[in-house]
C-alpha cells in the first residue's frame, strides 16, 4: 500500500516538473530564434527574483494568486469551470470598498465587515451561474462569461462621480471613498517594503480548503459528484444542491482575491484596480493540480516570472517573453498531466495483469499437487 502511494506521489510531482522544464526549453528556443541569449535571460530573471525586495513582491503577488487558484480549484474539484472568478472578485472588491469607505467603525469591526461583504457579494454573483445550471441547464462556462461582462458594466456605471465614485483632488482619477486608516489590514514589517498581512488569511483559506475536501463528508460528496454525478445521485447525494453550494463557496473564495490589494495597498477601488487575476487563477489551479500546496507553489512561480520579466525589459528583452513562458507552462501542464495519467493507467493495468497471472499459476500448481 505504501509503495502504491509513493508511486502516485511521484507521478503527481512529475507532471508539473516536466511542464516547467519543457516550458523553459521551448522559451529558450523562442529567444534563440529572435537572436537573444536565452540562458542570459534566465540568469537575469533568477538574479533579480531572489533579491530581498523581489521576494516581498513575490509573496504579496502570490497571496492574491493563491486565493484566485483556490477559488477556481473549488469548482474544478466538482468538474465545474468557474470562469466567472474574474468578475466575482472585481464586483466583490468594488462593493466592499464602497461600503468600507462609507463607514467609520473601529477597525476590529470594520475590517471583518469589509471581508464578509466581499465574500457575500462574490458568493451571490457566482450562485447565479449555479442556479442557471441546475434549473435551466445553462453551462456555467457560458453564464460566467456573460456575468463577467455584466459585472464590468455594473462597476463602470456605479464608479462615477455622484454615484459610488468620487473624483480625486487632482481631478484625474475616479475611485471609491478611501478607507479610513483603522480599516487598513496589518502588515508584516520587512525591508524595504512590508509583506501583506493578508497572507495569513490566504494560508487559513488554504488549510480550510484542504480540510473541507479531504476530511469532511461534504468534501467527499463534492469530489464524488465531480467524478460521476450519476453515481453520486445513485448513492443519495443531491447533485443540484452540491452544484449550487460549490459555486457559492467558489464565489466566496473569489471575493477574497481583491482584499490584499484593497486592505493592504490601494485602500480604494478605482480604474487602476487589478484585473484579469481570475483568469490567472485558472492557470495556477491547473499547474497546482487543485492541491493547496501545489497551488501555492504555482502562485509563487507565477509571481516570480512576473517579477523577473520586469527586469528583462530593462535589459533589452521583450517583456512579453514572460507571457509566452507562462502560456507555454500551462500548455505543457495539460500535456504532461495527460502523459503521466496514461503512464499511470498502463502501470496499474500491468500490475493487475501480473497479479492475475501469479494467481493463475498458483491455482495451476495447487491442481497439479492435488
Amino acid at each position: 500500500m505504501k509503495k502504491i502511494d509513493k508511486e502516485r506521489l511521484l507521478l503527481g510531482i512529475a507532471a508539473p516538473i516536466l511542464a516547467v522544464v519543457a516550458a523553459f526549453l521551448i522559451t529558450a528556443l523562442v529567444l534563440a530564434a529572435t537572436g537573444k541569449e536565452p540562458f542570459s535571460a534566465f540568469g537575469i530573471m533568477f538574479e533579480y527574483g531572489v533579491k530581498s525586495d523581489s521576494q516581498v513582491y513575490i509573496i504579496n503577488k502570490a497571496t492574491t494568486y493563491y486565493l484566485a487558484g483556490v477559488a477556481v480549484a473549488v469548482g474544478f474539484r466538482m468538474n465545474l469551470f468557474n470562469i466567472g472568478v474574474d468578475g466575482q472578485y472585481r464586483l466583490a472588491a468594488f462593493f466592499a470598498a464602497a461600503l468600507g469607505g462609507a463607514l467609520t467603525l473601529p477597525g476590529i469591526v470594520q475590517v471583518p465587515l469589509i471581508i464578509l461583504t466581499a465574500m457575500i457579494v462574490g458568493a451571490m454573483w457566482a450562485a447565479i451561474a449555479g442556479v442557471l445550471k441546475v434549473t435551466r441547464g445553462v453551462s456555467e462556462v457560458v453564464s460566467t462569461i456573460m456575468l463577467n461582462m455584466i459585472a464590468t458594466a455594473i462597476i463602470g456605471y456605479l464608479l462615477q462621480p455622484g454615484r459610488l465614485g468620487h473624483l480625486d483632488a487632482a481631478g484625474t482619477k475616479v475611485a471609491t471613498t478611501p478607507l479610513a486608516e483603522s480599516s487598513h489590514f496589518f502588515e508584516i514589517p520587512t525591508t524595504p517594503t512590508p509583506i501583506y498581512g493578508f497572507v495569513v488569511v490566504a494560508l487559513i483559506a488554504g488549510v480550510a480548503y484542504w480540510f473541507t475536501l479531504a476530511r469532511t463528508r461534504f468534501g467527499f460528496d463534492l469530489r464524488t459528484v465531480g467524478q460521476s454525478d450519476t453515481a453520486a445521485a445513485a448513492s443519495g447525494v443531491n447533485v443540484k444542491k452540491m452544484v449550487v453550494t460549490a459555486m457559492l463557496i467558489s464565489g466566496a473564495m473569489a471575493g477574497l482575491i481583491g482584499m490584499p490589494t484593497l486592505l493592504n495597498d490601494s485602500y480604494e477601488f478605482g480604474g487602476d484596480f487589478p484585473v484579469g487575476i481570475g483568469f490567472t487563477g485558472i492557470a495556477i489551479a491547473l499547474l497546482g493540480r487543485n492541491h493547496p500546496i501545489g497551488i501555492g507553489l504555482a502562485a509563487i512561480l507565477w509571481a516570480f516570472l512576473e517579477r523577473g520579466g520586469q527586469k528583462l525589459e530593462f535589459q533589452g528583452y521583450d517583456r512579453e517573453i514572460v507571457g509566452v513562458m507562462q502560456g507555454v507552462i500551462v500548455l505543457c501542464v495539460v500535456i504532461a498531466y495527460e502523459l503521466v495519467r496514461r503512464y499511470g493507467l498502463k502501470r496499474q493495468q500491468r500490475q493487475v495483469g501480473e497479479k492475475l497471472a501469479a494467481q493463475a499459476r498458483s491455482n495451476d500448481q495447487t491442481e497439479v499437487s492435488a
